[in-house]
């Protein structure tokens, strides 16, 4: 109940500052919008870069992932012959 007095007190005493000091908060705002529009606009370029190279280092691993996959295949089929010539040598000792 407090924390709601507390809340709506705060609430008019800052309209009837805002109401009295009107310049002084254009100003204010004359002041930050372009500071918060260049660091917006920093953040978004830093943001969009970061992105720009994780797409890259997945492509990348794709890639990588693919060659894997395509040298696995290909030592489980000289496994494969590799089982099929040994077991052809054991029949013909047996």
């Amino acid at each position: 109940m407090t924390a709601l007095l507390a809340g709506v007190g705060s609430l008019a005493l800052g309209i009837i500052l805002l109401v009295f000091s009107w310049d002084q908060f254009v100003n204010l705002l004359r002041g930050g919008i372009p500071i918060m529009l260049i660091l917006g606009g920093a953040l978004a370029a830093y943001l969009g870069y970061e992105e720009m190279k994780e797409k890259s280092e997945s492509k990348s691993l794709d890639t990588e992932t693919s060659d894997l996959k395509n040298e696995v295949e290909s030592l489980r089929e000289k496994v494969k012959e590799l089982e099929s010539e040994k077991s052809g040598t054991g029949k013909s000792e047996e």
